[in-house]
């Protein structure tokens, strides 16, 4: 990656634009803040941080599973789309970052991402000649089809010879090629335009189902199954194809199905979730925690938020909402009280019962659900010293 514009990051001046720096620290660089160690009770609330000590181990923790495997692995960046963290990935065995949108492959291109895969389908001839030209200056990309269409639209549009993955999907899911034929199909059609070229197939297990129990577990096998035959009955036009899927609940079942094929394929899971994990939906279906096989990892994201008010006996209203934490799959979670939970939500207020003795102005950690919503709604996340609290780093995102 490109060091010189990762590094300018720092380089930004701290003011108003910052949720969750002290103004204290306006007029800083990034960079003057972090040297003068700030404590993390400076931060003001609402505030989410990162755990320095969880992202190392869970960085580690990946690779190691995917190297054992043989596994490739090129993390979905818009779970932080934090090109600083993008980089950590990739220095610990990552072979590419994965994206969905124009929008952010152009951040990554920007910040020197050597591989892009674009896991989604390209419509738009004005992103697909950008595509095209960002291939032809040097950076790889791969993009998703499910369809005829938007083959013969990239074939017109394209400037040089782009790789091209045939997307399998499921009935009722989102994008992907309606079964095994219509995909046989779609690769008909890329192999007959002169400047795209077959370089694999992909697909995503994730939009099977949402369970995790027996059955939800077989279906999914049995989705994985039908992309390894889509895989088995092509002739690419690569050395070495690709064969990739995985999210971040079901990767251990991709490695199962489509291991067999690492002698064949590069098999290239798409996990980006991994490297935060949290307290809520991937707590309960990462693989371990339903006895799967799997790395261990451990919730790198907290949020802060404070007593604003006590206006009823066990009720505290907090002071973080909808504008700073997640809430699309589980609501946040209080830590360290007893008995708490967090029922409702709203704009800028977090309702919390089961307050106990908390008092106006106390500062309540809490667990998130849902990393892939919860950097969208910070510009810059600090990085704290579990042991020390100090703030050691501070991650910029790009939405």
């Amino acid at each position: 990656m490109d060091a010189i514009r990762l590094n300018a990051l720092h380089d930004e001046i701290l003011d108003w634009r910052h949720k969750g720096i002290p103004a204290s620290a306006h007029g800083l660089t990034i960079a003057e803040w972090l040297a003068s160690g700030p404590p993390t009770p400076t931060l003001p609330t609402p505030l989410v941080t990162l755990s320095a000590q969880a992202l190392e181990h869970n960085l580690r923790a990946m690779a190691a599973w995917c190297a054992e495997r043989e596994l490739s692995l090129a993390p979905h960046g818009k779970a932080t789309m934090a090109p600083q963290l993008w980089r950590r990935q990739l220095d610990a065995g990552a072979v590419a970052i994965t994206v969905a949108t124009p929008f952010q492959a152009g951040v990554a291109r920007h910040f020197g991402v050597p591989r892009i895969l674009i896991a989604n389908q390209i419509a738009d001839p004005a992103a697909a000649l950008q595509i095209s030209v960002w291939a032809e200056n040097g950076t790889h990309i791969g993009l998703f089809s499910d369809s005829e269409v938007t083959i013969d639209l990239l074939s017109a549009t394209a400037t040089t010879t782009i790789d091209i993955l045939v997307e399998l999907g499921t009935p009722g899911g989102r994008a992907g090629a309606r079964g095994v034929e219509a995909a046989l199909a779609v690769a008909a059609r890329v192999a007959a335009a002169p400047n795209l070229r077959l370089a694999g197939v992909a697909g995503y297990e994730g939009a099977v189902t949402s369970g995790t129990d027996a059955a939800a577990l077989a279906a999914v096998d049995a989705y994985l199954t039908d992309l390894a035959d889509l895989f088995r009955r092509l002739d690419f036009e690569v050395p070495r194809p690709v064969i990739s899927a995985g999210g971040s609940a079901y990767f251990d079942r991709v490695a199962a199905v489509l291991g067999p094929l690492v002698s064949e394929a590069e098999v290239l899971l798409r996990s980006g979730s991994y490297l935060v994990h949290d307290h809520g939906c991937y707590d309960r279906m990462t693989p371990t925690a339903r006895g799967g096989d799997g790395p261990e990892l451990r919730p790198a994201l907290r949020g802060f938020a404070s007593v604003l008010s006590r206006p009823e006996p066990g009720l505290a209203i907090l002071d973080g909402g909808r504008r700073d934490f997640p809430y699309d799959q589980d609501l946040p979670m209080p830590l360290g009280v007893k008995g708490a939970e967090c029922p409702q939500i709203s704009d800028q207020h977090l309702f919390l019962t089961g307050a106990g003795d908390l008092a106006v102005g106390d500062v309540v950690e809490l667990g998130l659900s849902h990393p892939c919503t919860s950097f969208d709604k910070w510009r810059l996340v600090p990085v704290v010293d579990e042991e020390t609290g100090i703030v050691v780093d501070a991650v910029r995102t790009f939405f």
